[in-house]
């Protein structure tokens, strides 16, 4: 209507234009082409037709070159060229692949793809319906919210026991005295919407012996739903009653069409509800809190409100029952279509159907288990659950997020100083995460390791989120290292952390995944049509691995030809004993006390030949020819140089290799009195240099030391080979019974703080991933001819034992896997649940190390 009515207006305007034209063109005096005299007696010329020709001629190109100009300047100022920091890669997309649409995407639309609340469910799209779950937990004697997986909650254990990525999911949770056991399923059946639907059952008990009665004997629960397209939720009526109806809400979305939520339960339960208009989502908590509070103050009770705001994008629904109680809750999508069937299809995903329905995804989810990783014979049964719970966590810890990274402009180093940074592009990402609690995001060198447990169990997830990461590249070939994209996301994280540096780097572990997928193609471990994915995956994804490589190869190389450095370190540094390589993955484990151009870090070195060794299996797998300056072949040849390796980092007098730079042991941190600009002195640790350094090789054994070991690099009858297994096996240095220290107790640095309040992390704790790589080394070694064969196999045997046994008890004792391990008694240290690599302990206890 509008746009008729606009027609009509500007019609009627012509016409009158039109009718006065027509009058003054009847008024005008004809046109004389003859040369006149002005009225002053000068002359007007009146140009023939030739002359007026070239006259348009000239103005028509005058016109064309000042529009070019305009136009020119205009774009020169509306569009600025963007900073290659912050341009994306100029190639295809990975995710544009065929491959990754159709049903493969609607297969993966829903899930628990919000892994830093104890269950939430998203879509994988920038704009979701969004649900998620609260409860009410009570801890030293006080009623606290729960909602974002959190340390300080103290929950006993949380985590999904079995998840298989993908249509199933259970989850356990122990809340001083209470368990919520959480069950999800999907469905695609006749009449559903775009990624058909999804059901939670919710089952919470007591363990009367824990639970102190003086807080009731119910449950409250807050089930929610939230719209990020700002769509408007229904509340399907006022006074809720699931007796008599189950739909609780229902609304519309671009994907999936017109949706119900509904409601079913046998026991008892009395339902509240609250509507609210938001446009944050990282503080729903909040939002529940203040309205619970309210209700408190006005009519001293704790339900909510049973009141909306206008045009609500945001449900809550409090569900309060007595113990035990259950209650299934079912999402159905496509109502608006002619087939929907909404009451059969709830009743699929309800009751006795839902049970029959997760017991069966569960028997399956053991089948496939046992089928890839073999366990049954190879350990107990409390191994076997742990094993099961390890892989289950780390796959319904899977999340999508969407958002922009921010990157810094500036070099600054010291994090106590304000970083400039702009914004990356809009982007998607789809990965695993290292710890629900701790780090629910994505990580660039833990997602290498994540990758070597998930492709193993679906290898058309593990592919989908390597495109995932390898989409994020620029233009220079960087990937930035952490992923903090989405309000939720950006408020759990230290403003000083969020700024990327494009000039540093992160250890490539994808290439380890990559490689292991490259070799599990040439065993003939895939069918023949994963095997044609794979192969035009790689194809699609070659020229950004290239770049990557690339970038490496130029920006973190040293002065030395087949030598490297981590960028990033703070060579201004007052307050670090020895400046952390952030970049590394090793934070704090010890480098040359002065960072410098210099430095030769052994770790990068081996890395940079892991990704030339796969770029080249890459190309042989795919039959391609080598690049002029790209020859992969001769790089791994270099970098395979058993004496040139020699030469830059082993020390004869120590058996071991170490990185090379800058260094003198003599540094220390040192209280030190400092005068704070107001003439009030305070007492700071500061780093204390007590020898000029020089040039060196930097006597810490640890983990770096044995990247050569972990490669694969030393010839199986070399001495060396027998040096590196005494400094694995000697308990003065390396071993302990639960695992490899990353620092051996003779460093200087073991144990030891790097700044007042940054507590040992890489100096001395036990890391699985680590750990698991040193086990694929002497497991192969073990297989290798030579006169130091039995010794690594005795050595591995026993390590391998050591590990899991640990792993198992600790989880037995707490619940939960964990970031590290403590060298001297064994015990779970860091982030929990670390479901990260610490997962990697399913690959341990089946043997399976692929090549890497």
């Amino acid at each position: 209507m509008t746009g008729s009515g606009r027609s009509t207006v500007r019609s009627r305007a012509r016409s009158d234009a039109d009718a006065d034209a027509d009058s003054r063109r009847q008024k005008r005096p004809p046109f004389n082409r003859q040369r006149e005299r002005s009225r002053y007696g000068s002359s007007i010329p009146i140009y023939n037709n030739a002359n007026l020709k070239v006259l348009l001629g000239i103005c028509f190109v005058a016109f064309f070159i000042i529009w070019f100009m305009i136009h020119h300047l205009s774009n020169s100022v509306t569009e600025p060229k963007l900073p290659r920091a912050v341009t994306p890669f100029p190639a295809p997309k990975i995710m544009d692949l065929p491959q990754f649409e159709g049903e493969h995407k609607e297969s993966l639309y829903w899930g628990t793809y919000r892994p830093h609340v104890y269950l939430g469910i998203r879509a994988r799209t920038p704009k979701s319906l969004m649900a998620g779950l609260m409860w009410i937990g009570v801890k030293d004697g006080k009623y606290h919210l729960r909602h974002f997986c959190r340390h300080e909650d103290d929950l006993s254990t949380y985590g999904w026991t079995r998840h298989n990525g993908r249509d199933f999911g259970h989850q356990v949770l122990v809340d001083h005295g209470m368990t919520l056991t959480t069950g999800f399923l999907k469905s695609k059946e006749e009449g559903s919407g775009y990624g058909g639907d999804w059901a939670v059952r919710i089952n919470v008990q007591i363990d009367k012996s824990k639970w102190n009665e003086e807080f009731g004997s119910g449950a409250q629960l807050f089930f929610y739903l939230a719209d990020e397209a700002g769509n408007a939720l229904d509340v399907s009526r006022e006074n809720l009653n699931i007796h008599e109806d189950s739909l609780l809400a229902s609304g519309s979305g671009a994907d999936i069409g017109d949706w119900q939520l509904h409601l079913k339960s046998k026991d008892d339960l009395q339902l509240h509800y609250a509507g609210f208009r938001t446009p944050h989502f990282h503080n729903l908590s909040d939002l529940v809190e203040e309205n619970l509070a309210s209700q408190i103050q006005k009519h001293a009770r704790l339900q909510l409100s049973d009141s909306l705001d206008d045009s609500p994008n945001v449900l809550v629904f409090q569900i309060i029952g007595g113990f035990p109680f259950t209650t299934d809750i079912v999402l159905i999508s496509g109502t608006d279509l002619e087939t929907s069937r909404e009451e059969e299809r709830v009743s699929m995903l309800t009751g006795t159907s839902l049970s029959n329905k997760l017991k069966y995804k569960e028997q399956e989810f053991d089948e496939k288990f046992e089928k890839i990783f073999n366990l049954a014979e190879k350990v107990d049964s409390e191994a076997l659950s742990v094993g099961k719970a390890a892989v289950g966590n780390l796959l319904g810890g899977i999340g999508y997020f969407y958002g922009q990274s921010k990157i810094a402009l500036s070099r600054i180093l010291n994090l106590r100083e304000h970083v400039s940074y702009m914004s990356y592009w809009s982007a998607e990402l789809y990965t695993a995460v290292p710890s629900r609690s701790f780090f629910p995001r994505g990580f660039l060198w833990d997602e290498g390791f994540h990758q070597l447990i998930i492709w193993r169990w679906d290898i058309h997830i593990s592919l989908d989120i390597i495109g995932h990461w390898l989409d994020l590249m620029n233009v220079d070939g960087w990937i930035p290292r952490e992923q903090i994209l989405g309000a939720e996301a950006l408020s759990r994280v230290p403003e000083e952390f969020v700024p990327q540096h494009p000039t540093n780097g992160n250890p490539p572990t994808l290439f380890l995944a990559l490689n292991d997928i490259i070799n599990g193609v040439k065993n003939n471990e895939f069918t023949a049509m994963d095997r044609s994915e794979i192969s035009l995956f790689l194809e699609r994804a070659f020229v950004r691995l290239e770049a990557w490589f690339h970038w490496f190869n130029t920006t973190q190389s040293g002065k030395q030809m087949g030598s490297y450095y981590w960028h990033g370190r703070d060579d201004r540094t007052m307050r670090e004993v020895n400046p952390k390589t952030l970049s590394s993955g090793l934070d704090d484990y010890p480098r040359a006390s002065h960072p410098s151009e210099d430095e030769r870090h052994l770790d990068l070195r081996c890395w940079m030949l892991l990704a030339a060794d796969c770029m080249h299996s890459i190309q042989e797998l795919l039959d391609m020819e080598s690049k002029p300056g790209m020859d992969y072949g001769s790089t791994v040849k270099l970098l395979l140089d058993f004496e040139l390796l020699n030469q830059m980092h082993f020390d004869d007098a120590y058996g071991a290799y170490f990185d090379f730079g800058n260094h003198t042991e003599k540094v220390q941190l040192k209280w030190k009195e400092l005068e704070d600009g107001q003439n009030y002195a305070t007492r700071q640790l500061l780093r204390d240099v007590m020898d000029m350094p020089v040039l060196r090789l930097v006597p810490h054994i640890g983990y770096v030391s044995l990247f050569p070991f972990m490669g694969r690099i030393i010839p199986s009858g070399s001495r060396i080979l027998e040096k590196q297994l005494e400094l694995i096996s000697n308990r003065s240095l390396l071993w302990t019974n639960y695992g490899l220290r990353s620092l051996a107790k003779t460093s200087s640095l073991y144990m030891k703080h790097n700044t007042e309040h940054d507590p040992p992390y890489w100096r001395g704790p036990v890391w699985i991933n680590m750990n698991y790589r040193i086990l694929s080394a002497l497991h192969h070694y073990s297989k290798e001819n030579g006169p130091y064969q039995e010794k690594a196999k005795a050595i591995y045997e026993e390590l391998r034992s050591n590990l899991i046994r640990n792993i198992v008890r600790n989880y037995q004792q707490t619940g939960f896997l964990w970031e590290q391990y403590e060298q001297t008694k064994g015990k779970g240290k860091g982030a929990h649940p670390f479901t990260g690599w610490t997962s990697l302990v399913v690959l341990i206890m089946a043997e399976a190390y692929g090549n890497i």
